[in-house]
């Protein structure tokens, strides 16, 4: 595992052109380079809409395990560019057997649920403690002490589904009170109900364009352990449907994606301008409202943090990858339980 890991390129210049130069890749637009950055600092690359790449850049990519993305204008997850299949063989049919094992689909699955709600149940805490409003406090300890139930409740869920039930009431009582976590611009940005294709509002298009940034991650964190992306557990398997990507994607959610969307408007660095709005039908990131969310997720990317497992600081965007090692260890039956990453 390195720090090269982190390093994403994101190209959202429509009509750019994505090359090679010897060694460094190069985006041009309009016969101008825009970015030119070393081949080997890039892990990922991830494409916005219509941005040309060159044959050689892709084959160089493939050959050398860089992942690439396609995406559409609005973040929508198109299509995903990736070289031979590597890793341990052993380990996809540990993975795929388990995924057959009912016992340790539901043991992997409440780990996951387990660790998602309490992170869920922690943003809640910490805007309980930083809201003004003793009606927003009281909304807000409220659903906390609802998700708390519904952790003490999954201790007995035995079947995938009582686990899924489990989930989706715990994600509803966080979700309910997610407008209590809105401190500034509440003309502006309101969550009343979570909607997703397309998104309703301003706050559901910030959700949404984030989970697809860290499902991107995620998919690169359990493919770089050798692991199937679509073979998962909490997830239903469906045809291009990148389940076990999703299942280490929930315990991120409140954690990366839900913390930053609420920071970006508390601290007032998303703005209402930075939003298509389509009267009835769609909200949309506009290029800047784009460009503002991707900067500031690689920064928190960036921030060092104590894995509650680790003795060392480790940057937040390598914490996918340690927590499918994590997985993975589990699948092959070298620890009893999945441990989820839960800050403290």
């Amino acid at each position: 595992m390195s720090r090269e890991l982190l390093n994403t390129l994101f190209v959202m210049t429509q009509g750019a052109y994505v090359h090679l130069d010897g060694e460094t890749l190069v985006a041009e637009a309009e016969g101008k380079p825009i970015i030119q950055t070393p081949l080997h600092h890039i892990g990922n690359v991830v494409i916005f809409g219509r941005v040309m790449l060159s044959p050689l850049m892709i084959h160089k990519c493939a050959e050398e395990g860089r992942n690439i993305t396609l995406l559409d204008i609005n973040g929508r997850f198109k299509a995903r560019l990736v070289g031979p299949t590597t890793g341990n063989v052993l380990l996809r049919r540990s993975q795929y057997r388990a995924s057959e094992d009912k016992e340790t689909c539901s043991r992997i699955a409440r780990c996951i649920v387990a660790g998602k709600l309490q992170n869920c149940r922690s943003v809640i805490l910490r805007a309980a403690r930083e809201c003004k409003s003793e009606d927003g406090e009281r909304i807000l300890r409220r659903a906390a002490q609802q998700i708390a139930r519904v952790i003490e409740s999954l201790r007995a869920a035995s079947s995938i589904e009582e686990i899924r039930g489990c989930e989706g009431l715990g994600t509803a009582a966080y979700f309910e009170a997610f407008d209590s976590m809105i401190f500034a611009q509440r003309t502006d940005f309101k969550l009343t109900l979570r909607t997703r294709r397309p998104p309703r509002d301003r706050v559901n298009a910030l959700l949404s364009f984030l989970y697809a940034l860290l499902a991107n991650d995620c998919i690169s964190a359990v493919e770089s352990v050798g692991l199937d992306p679509q073979i998962g557990y909490l997830h239903a398997v469906r045809p291009g449907r990148p389940a076990l990507a999703l299942d280490l994607m929930e315990e991120f959610r409140p954690a990366i994606a839900e913390r930053l969307t609420l920071s970006l408007i508390n601290l007032r660095q998303i703005k209402p301008a930075d939003f298509d709005v389509r009267p009835g039908e769609s909200v949309l990131l506009n290029d800047a409202g784009r460009k503002t969310v991707i900067v500031a997720y690689q920064k928190r990317k960036q921030d060092e943090i104590s894995h509650p497992l680790l003795k060392t600081k480790i940057p937040f965007g390598l914490v996918p990858y340690l927590q499918a090692r994590l997985l993975a260890r589990c699948i092959r039956g070298e620890t009893e339980v999945y441990v989820p990453y839960m800050p403290r």
